[in-house]
């Protein structure tokens, strides 16, 4: 970058990939009177790109910056983030390709967000850049999207309208569609390459967390246990209830870790669960689980899975990704149950226990349309922003943080309410 040349704002990267288009699209109204840019490798793609957009957006785009960079060349990434104060990273599977530009975003003193749902990818990030990123000022916060922000700061969110303590939340995601399922895609093939690789290194985040918390948390009480693995979620109108295997829960739980780490604030236990309408979906599901993480521990399993994504998703992943019709009718809903004690009842010492169980009891909500893309790429976006507006109000001056811990004094959650997202309690505390 030139000396006289002014930063940009927002640099979108990976922008003519899948969510990189979306995250334009969403962008032109939220990024509004801000200078942002694209970038990638190719300039040809890019420019397609911009072209499709300002078609479908009705909107003039012709003086967007348009940026090359190659995962390949680390000169390129580093000299892409010089250009700009926050980086959007939409370039994924993340532990493929993430790391290159959150070194270069650190070495540039650019803050960067990005949409990973990979708990290994992310933690690891965590572990080896935490202090880097600190040194440099730089805030790299991944999990930007569905993936965990409905989650981790809905949890915050619960929390705020709790007053007291809470000892546990347990989460429901709801999915519906307005319209019968049409037999096309519901995931693009780059989820479906992430969850493949995430579930096939599983077993890497144990010794990750063992190196990234060299202490273990109090035993606090009682303990959040596990429900059945099937159950009926009766506050759902009976819908059926499983373990979700994504990775809001890792998340959340860094996020409480955050908290009890910097503030000394009791963490809240929690567990994720994914609710169906008939016990048929539940066994569907499970039938196609069951085949997907046998076949995720061997090389070949992994071959085929990516190789033919509609046939072992029955037509729910492809290269395509859904369409407009489709993502524009989905909805989804995430219930949060929450347990804990009024504040009356408050412990001088967090690490003290409580001597009765549960007393008050919360349940909210956290809801909008199009999860996978639409929403995503709104939270990824306004996360880029606040970063830019109130990072006073983040954690220390930098680091590697999930949404919860570097968003929950920030106005985060108030801005995704103004732009489709619905936070609300449903029955209030008692």
């Amino acid at each position: 970058m030139a000396q006289n040349e002014e930063r940009l704002d927002v640099i979108i990267f990976g922008a003519s990939g899948f969510t990189g288009k979306y995250t334009i699209y969403e962008g032109i109204k939220l990024l509004e009177g801000l200078r942002w840019g694209v970038a990638g490798r190719s300039r040809e793609k890019l420019r397609q790109t911009v072209a499709e957009i300002e078609k479908k957006a009705d909107k003039d785009l012709s003086e967007v910056p348009i940026i090359t960079a190659d995962l390949k060349d680390d000169d390129s990434l580093k000299q892409m983030a010089e250009r700009c104060k926050v980086l959007i990273n939409c370039c994924g599977p993340y532990r493929f390709y993430g790391e290159p530009v959150v070194k270069a975003c650190i070495e540039a003193g650019t803050h960067h967000v990005d949409v990973s749902g990979e708990p290994q990818y992310m933690e690891r990030m965590q572990l080896e850049y935490h202090q880097r990123a600190q040194e440099r000022g730089v805030y790299v916060v991944s999990a930007c999207g569905f993936d965990s922000i409905p989650a981790d700061l809905g949890t915050v969110f619960l929390e705020r309208q709790f007053d007291g303590v809470v000892n546990s939340v347990e989460t429901y995601l709801q999915v519906t569609s307005k319209i019968p399922h049409d037999g096309g895609a519901v995931l693009h093939y780059g989820t479906w390459e992430s969850a493949i690789y995430g579930l096939a290194h599983a077993n890497e985040l144990r010794p990750l967390r063992t190196q990234l918390y060299k202490t273990r948390l109090p035993n606090f009480q009682p303990r959040l246990k596990d429900r059945m693995v099937v159950h009926k979620a009766s506050f759902l109108n009976g819908w059926w209830a499983v373990p979700f295997p994504g990775s809001d829960r890792s998340v959340v739980m860094r996020s409480q870790r955050h908290f009890y780490d910097t503030e000394k604030k009791r963490p809240i236990q929690m567990k994720a669960y994914v609710a169906f309408e008939s016990i048929v979906q539940v066994l569907a599901v499970a039938f196609v689980a069951i085949v997907f993480a046998i076949m995720c521990r061997f090389k070949f399993g992994r071959q085929m899975l990516l190789k033919f994504p509609k046939l072992f998703t029955f037509g729910y992943a492809s290269h395509e990704g859904p369409t407009e019709k489709s993502m524009e009718n989905a909805q989804f809903a995430i219930y949060f149950r929450g347990e804990g004690w009024d504040k009356e009842e408050k412990l001088l010492e967090p690490t003290d226990q409580f001597k009765s169980p549960p007393t008050k009891k919360i349940v909210t909500k956290v809801s909008g349309t199009n999860p996978g893309y639409g929403a995503t790429c709104v939270a990824l976006v306004l996360s880029a922003l606040t970063i830019l507006r109130e990072s006073d109000k983040m954690p220390g001056t930098g680091g590697v943080y999930p949404p919860g811990a570097a968003y929950a004094k920030t106005s985060l959650i108030e801005q995704l309410s103004k732009n489709g997202f619905t936070f609300e309690v449903i029955k209030p505390p008692k």
